[in-house]
């Protein structure tokens, strides 16, 4: 195939976030598309053929655009605005890298960073019951709680409680030390974690001791209602039929719910349907009720964990035909 080569230029305060350091930002781009991109001050030169070009060239647009809005240029947006560039949707990001959801405790901003993520929150805003579907890594609970603190930041809600089933997945219960609590905090911790990186240890803490933030296994839920409350029900995929049926009978007035769950990774006993799959089904209809499915293109943990579900779901589908 033909060689061709175009510029495109970069303001000289921009050069260096763009290229990264050792230029390894334009060494993904290159290795993407197979083009050879040379520095020549403010202009850059992009050689390969016309195809690959055009799609390097719209890549470093939208760096461009990501460096004058003062947004972090890294190797994990750089590889999703690739895929979004190779499905010609990559305009559609400028949405993402704009919806700014709240601040952590140390001041670092909490945005959606995929398209994904974006209609997946845009859910929990227009919907009172959102159910958050896909493979680890995708962010379901961290928004989900983000979402959570925001709306309790701004006197939407009274108060948060998160949830999810004690289920044992390899590891008796009983034979965990301590009482119960100590029993089913192992299974919390995940929880306790995103809340301390989003609000801080001392103010979770006393948000706690005050009943402002509740966290609490599924079965503490039965018989209440829940009135004026973000509720954050996560794993949900190893809830029963009659625990999803009972805490989605839990909510009350002035409440939202989001409920989490990766149904590739079902932990209940053989035989045993999920309560997540079952509900999905029942309520696809139902006016108020969101269902956001995430996919492995909204991964935002480490490049390799991508790989790593791709290579799952490839041994999957081999395995499923024998």
């Amino acid at each position: 195939m033909e060689q061709i080569e175009k510029t495109f230029q970069i303001p000289t305060n921009y050069i260096s976030e763009i290229f990264g350091k050792l230029d390894e930002n334009i060494k993904i781009i290159e290795r993407a598309f197979r083009v050879e991109i040379i520095n020549r001050g403010e202009y850059i030169k992009v050689i390969g053929e016309e195809e690959s070009v055009d799609k390097a060239l719209r890549t470093l647009n939208q760096l461009l655009l990501l460096a004058q809005k003062n947004e972090e240029i890294n190797i994990q947006n750089i590889e999703y605005i690739i895929s979004l560039v190779n499905e010609s949707i990559e305009k559609e990001y400028g949405e993402v890298s704009s919806d700014f959801i709240c601040m952590t405790v140390h001041g670092k901003p909490i945005k959606s960073k995929t398209l994904g993520q974006k209609n997946y929150v845009d859910m929990i805003r227009n919907n009172t019951v959102v159910f958050g579907i896909g493979p680890a890594g995708t962010g379901k609970t961290y928004l989900a709680m983000t979402m959570a603190i925001s709306a309790l930041k701004n006197n939407e809600v009274n108060r948060i409680i998160l949830t999810r089933p004690a289920i044992e997945a390899g590891e008796k219960l009983g034979f965990l030390p301590g009482d119960l609590q100590s029993k089913v905090d192992p299974y919390l911790r995940p929880l306790y974690d995103a809340l301390y990186e989003i609000m801080g240890a001392e103010a979770f803490l006393k948000n706690m001791e005050k009943g402002i933030i509740e966290v609490a296994p599924l079965a503490y839920m039965r018989g209440r209602t829940l009135d004026n409350s973000f509720i954050v029900l996560d794993e949900a995929q190893n809830t029963t039929p009659e625990q999803m049926k009972m805490f989605l009978t839990r909510i009350g007035y002035g409440s939202k719910a989001v409920i989490t769950g990766d149904v590739t990774q079902i932990d209940l006993p053989s035989g045993k349907k999920s309560g997540l799959v079952e509900a999905v089904k029942i309520l696809k209809n139902i006016e108020g009720i969101g269902i956001a499915l995430l996919t492995k293109r909204d991964v935002v943990r480490h490049p390799l964990v991508q790989r790593i579900i791709q290579a799952y779901e490839k041994y999957e589908k081999k395995t499923m035909k024998r």
